[in-house]
């Protein structure tokens, strides 16, 4: 039962005598709140969801925002078509950010990572805010050999997982070992006897399976995973922006050494995962870059990840 409060002089005079203090709280509040220094946009470090038996994380290994976003995408489109494409997905044409996102399977048996990252202090970080120590991963897996994929392998006298595996495409490895690039020959060439290689449809453990996608590189590969009736892809380079690559497939992109290929790959692969509604992720899509992909017209739609994966 509510009580019948009666407001006396009294009261009313020692509720006014609280004003001024309570006032000064509140305005050193505001001071306080007016001083703290702002803390800039933040990026989660590390996204965990379920598939089957197997746990999927996917990392934040880095981010960076990088300016001329059509000097990368679109590079057989005008500056009008970039720009109106953009404007309707509500992008910048001056500056884009770009996301490095390694992932870590844990199958139950096995703990396998899918790319370093870009040098050995990330993805060990990475690793770490994931739950996990260098040594407990089993198999390194690259997907290709650009250097934001093999650049935390090693400090080219030591591997970064010691206790690890190293896998990677037979056609990816030998393009790169008959080069002198300066990342291959820093980072992996020292390793080259400790490599297994794969073919398309190959196995890394049971329930990954490897899905060549060439044209990014020769031997660009994907991965299938599947556990428990369900399945993802991860799909590395295969598209490099959600709107102006995957969006738009025949888009050309800078870094796609065969563009023509690169095209012919991403709208394969796309049209699987659209008709069998698989859920995905891409190594540089907004982070945590896991979602799903649709039919629009010519191209494709991006329907990023919000809670499918994190029910029971």
């Amino acid at each position: 039962m509510f009580q019948n409060h009666k407001i006396t002089r009294r009261t009313a005079l020692s509720g006014a005598a609280a004003l001024p203090f309570g006032a000064t709280l509140a305005a050193s509040a505001g001071s306080a709140q007016a001083q703290a220094a702002a803390q800039g946009a933040q990026v989660p470090r590390v996204y965990r969801v379920t598939l089957g038996e197997f746990e999927v994380t996917a990392m934040m290994a880095g981010t960076r925002t990088v300016p001329d976003p059509h000097g990368t995408f679109g590079l057989n489109v005008s500056d009008e078509e970039f720009a109106e494409v953009s404007e309707a997905a509500h992008l910048p044409t001056d500056k884009a950010q770009f996301f490095f996102t390694p992932t870590l399977v844990n199958t139950g048996s096995d703990l396998v990572l899918f790319d370093t990252g870009l040098d050995p202090a990330g993805i060990t970080a990475a690793v770490e805010a994931a739950g996990y120590a260098p040594g407990d991963v089993t198999q390194v897996v690259l997907t290709h050999m650009h250097g934001d994929h093999i650049g935390g392998l090693s400090d080219g006298s030591a591997l970064t997982f010691p206790n690890a595996a190293l896998v990677t495409g037979q056609a990816e490895y030998d393009h790169w070992a008959g080069t002198d690039n300066e990342g291959f020959v820093g980072k992996v060439k020292p390793f080259a006897e400790q490599f297994s290689f794969l073919e398309d449809e190959g196995s890394v453990t049971s329930g990954i399976t490897a899905v060549a996608a060439p044209g990014h590189t020769p031997g660009h590969m994907g991965f299938r995973l599947e556990s428990g009736g369900q399945q993802m892809m991860l799909i590395a380079d295969l598209a490099n922006h959600y709107v102006w690559s995957l969006a738009h497939p025949d888009w050309e992109v800078r870094f796609d050494m065969d563009k023509a290929q690169a095209a012919a790959s991403r709208r394969r692969v796309l049209d699987m995962l659209a008709a069998e509604q698989m859920p995905f992720i891409g190594y540089h899509m907004p982070f945590p870059a896991l979602g799903y992909v649709e039919t629009a017209g010519n191209g494709f739609h991006y329907v990023p990840h919000s809670y499918q994966l994190l029910m029971d």
